[in-house]
């Protein structure tokens, strides 16, 4: 099997019954693994077997349930979509004035003959002004509901065109072959004018929703200077290549990733990071593409260009968590699957109740199907979950939160314990040398000399510490075979002795104890110090302390984590006393210590009790990948790293642990919304459908007028999405 994703362009979807009978033409093809179609996005992910199946047929197969597709793969792909969703929405724009030019006459009709003015050849007047809008304006109801009855389908478009067919045709055969009997031309010119003018509106309100993916798209400046044979040329940013040495000038936006080889300035990172104070930067300093350089000059060599930039990235991450599902929009999908076919079944019976049971009149009772079939409509149900992701991921990233789909923001909230690593991730992870202990046959200098020259070969955070300390102090040797030993330290030869260097348990590895350094090193561990132990073959030569300080906003984190009901752990390699004072400092009581790089998982797997409580795991994104996973929601700090973006289920761009908890506040905030969204959905038709069925009419002798319903179900809609929009205003 050869697995591949692609993500395609979806034309024509106007209810949550589109997306599910693309759905199901996708996953009856053999070769698709997975597909995922989101109305708001009007976006569809396919997971298919290269092997069995190819994008040409994924496409001709939603081409042939009535839908048009195109496949997304560059930038300037994403540019056509978003322009051609404009010409869409002019479209719309432009049968809508269409209708409303023939439905405003209708009003003044309808309005001089509640005051008993009628004019002459009314009904003709209403027949000449009802034909171009049933058959003009309303032409897309009727080709979508076809293309849904080819499917063996049914969806929004269906009950339009049920609805406002059978009122225009009653209404012929009235004006037609039975003179002075009512006429409901009325209805269906109000009607598809209501419904074009409620899709409109959702369309606006669905284009604020994605206003954070257009932030980020301006961002990005469209000029750069090259600076080519000392010469400074105005080039457009995708004409730069890897390799290319540009201009920054004060004031100017950083056009694409790179590194700075000459200049000192500070480059404000909020636009992209969320952080407000700008950052010193100098020769050797990765810049990140669409960040303001706010004083020196800067020649930057550009890393990474087009799709590949941070910026870029950013972007993708955001629109593909924006089209990704949450589970809880299976159950929305589920309910739309059998909702209109339900629907029609019940318009139809109450029809013939009132006919032939109850004994009213044909017109009557085909008035109480239009009016259930219209107000039935599944459009906002489609609509509850998806636009609040929408607004929810947009939101987190413009707060430099990246979530990346619905299915990491629904879970957030479900979090019972989080895990945070120690080391980058609850302290500032540069730790410094305090304190150095020797045999009295060694002297400091000597200790340090050996020391740092072993852990120059390390990568580990406190070898960095070590050889930064003997910079200075001491020369440094050659020496030969380096080898790492996870979890315990590093073994190597120097003036061809074998040296260790690590932790107790690699003391105890190699049978080699002191019991005159036992005390002070308990001493140093107390103080939250890490100490690592040198010895040869024979015996310990010295101890030295190396500490890192926490970062300052780790105990409010910690705190705020609390008050939301999360009991915080820290894991770390360090040894227990070491552990307990690091924890004690940013007030977590539960620890794990000593624990191998390879065994972090497996902890995460403890407290995931087989899946009773959801676990999150808060890490760098590099050394916790494994932990990251296996958690249910993985969070990985880095400021905009490939390897963050890469890693986890949300990104903090800030590196700033406050936005845990501001991550699991959007989390519950997106999901009462979602749930807000779906209730009133679901409480409009159950409400609504038994009283356009005519249940109030016996005893009060008031019936819900289909046009009335066109509106109702029109304002449905777009309350949903302008509900999802509110959480704009939510505080995190």
């Amino acid at each position: 099997m050869n697995k591949k994703e692609i993500d395609l362009s979806i034309k024509g979807m106007h209810c949550a019954s589109c997306a599910t009978i693309i759905e199901n033409g996708l996953n009856k093809k053999e070769g698709v693994l997975s597909s995922n179609v989101n109305l708001a996005t009007e976006k569809a992910t396919v997971v298919y077997d290269e092997n069995t199946i190819s994008t040409l047929d994924i496409i001709k197969t939603i081409d042939r349930t009535g839908y048009g597709a195109e496949l997304i793969t560059k930038q300037h792909d994403q540019n056509k979509i978003r322009e051609d969703k404009r010409k869409a929405f002019n479209k719309l724009k432009r049968l809508f004035v269409f209708s409303l030019i023939f439905a405003i006459p209708t009003l003044i009709i309808m309005f001089l003959d509640w005051f008993n003015v009628h004019l002459l050849y009314t009904d003709y007047i209403l027949f000449l002004l009802a034909t171009p809008v049933q058959f003009i304006s309303g032409w897309g109801f009727y080709k979508g509901a076809l293309n849904a009855l080819k499917n063996r389908s049914t969806n929004m478009d269906t009950l339009i065109s049920i609805g406002t067919l059978s009122a225009y045709f009653l209404s012929v055969y009235n004006v037609l072959f039975s003179p002075g009997s009512m006429q409901y031309f009325e209805i269906s010119i109000i009607l598809i004018t209501l419904v074009l003018l409620g899709k409109l509106l959702e369309e606006i309100a669905k284009g604020k929703t994605s206003n954070a993916i257009k932030k980020l798209i301006n961002l990005s400046p469209k000029t750069a200077i090259v600076i080519k044979d000392g010469k400074e040329s105005i080039i457009s940013v995708d004409d730069l290549k890897v390799g290319d040495v540009f201009l920054v000038k004060p004031g100017s936006k950083i056009p694409v990733d790179g590194i700075i080889i000459e200049g000192i300035s500070s480059v404000d990172e909020s636009m992209i990071t969320g952080e407000s104070i700008p950052l010193g930067k100098r020769k050797g300093d990765f810049v990140i593409s669409a960040t303001i350089n706010k004083h020196g000059s800067l020649k930057v060599k550009a890393t990474k260009v087009g799709e590949e930039t941070t910026l870029a990235h950013i972007i993708k991450l955001v629109e593909d968590a924006q089209g990704k599902k949450a589970p809880i929009q299976r159950f929305a999908d589920y309910i739309s699957s059998y909702f209109v076919p339900i629907v029609i079944g019940v318009a139809l019976m109450s029809g013939l109740i009132w006919y032939l049971i109850i004994g009213q009149t044909l017109s009557f009772s085909i008035l109480i199907s239009v009016g259930i079939l219209v107000i039935a409509c599944p459009c906002a149900l489609g609509l509850a979950t998806p636009t609040a992701i929408m607004v929810g991921t947009g939101k987190g990233a413009e707060h430099g939160i990246l979530i990346k789909g619905g299915e990491a923001l629904e879970t957030a909230h479900k979090l019972k314990y989080m895990v945070f690593d120690k080391t980058g991730t609850l302290t500032v992870g540069k730790p410094v040398v305090t304190d150095i202990l020797t045999d009295k046959k060694i002297s400091n200098n000597l200790f340090l000399e050996i020391v740092a020259s072993i852990e120059k070969h390390s990568e580990h955070p406190l070898a960095e510490a070590i050889v930064n300390y003997g910079k200075d102090k001491i020369n440094f040797k050659n020496t030969t075979n380096f080898k790492a030993i996870p979890g315990y330290g590093v073994k190597a030869n120097l003036d061809n002795k074998t040296y260790y260097f690590g932790n107790m348990k690699l003391m105890t590895q190699q049978s080699v104890q002191d019991n005159m350094f036992l005390e002070k090193i308990q001493e140093l561990e107390t103080q939250g110090k890490t100490v690592m132990i040198l010895c040869n073959e024979q015996k310990i030569l010295g101890i030295i302390a190396v500490a890192d300080i926490i970062k300052e906003s780790s105990p409010k984190a910690v705190l705020e984590l609390k008050k939301l009901g999360i009991i915080p752990y820290m894991i770390t390699g360090d040894n227990d006393r070491t552990a307990k004072a690091i924890a004690k400092q940013v007030g977590i009581e539960n620890i794990f210590s000593e624990v191998l790089p390879e065994e972090k998982a497996n902890y995460i797997k403890k407290l995931q009790q087989n899946g009773t409580y959801k676990v999150g795991m808060v890490g760098d994104g590099i050394n916790d990948s494994p932990a990251l996973a296996q958690a249910d929601i993985g969070i990985a700090m880095g400021s905009g790293t490939d390897v963050a973006m890469e890693t986890g289920n949300i990104v903090l761009m800030k590196n700033d642990l406050l936005d845990v908890a501001k991550a699991i506040k959007l989390s519950k905030q997106t999901m009462r919304k979602i749930k807000q969204n779906m209730f009133w959905a679901l409480f409009y038709n159950v409400i609504g459908i038994p009283i356009a069925g005519g249940v109030l009419y016996m005893s009060t002798g008031w019936l819900l007028s289909p046009i009335i319903a066109g509106g109702a179900m029109a304002l449905s809609s777009v309350s949903v999405v302008t509900n999802s929009l509110l959480l704009k205003k939510k505080k995190l």
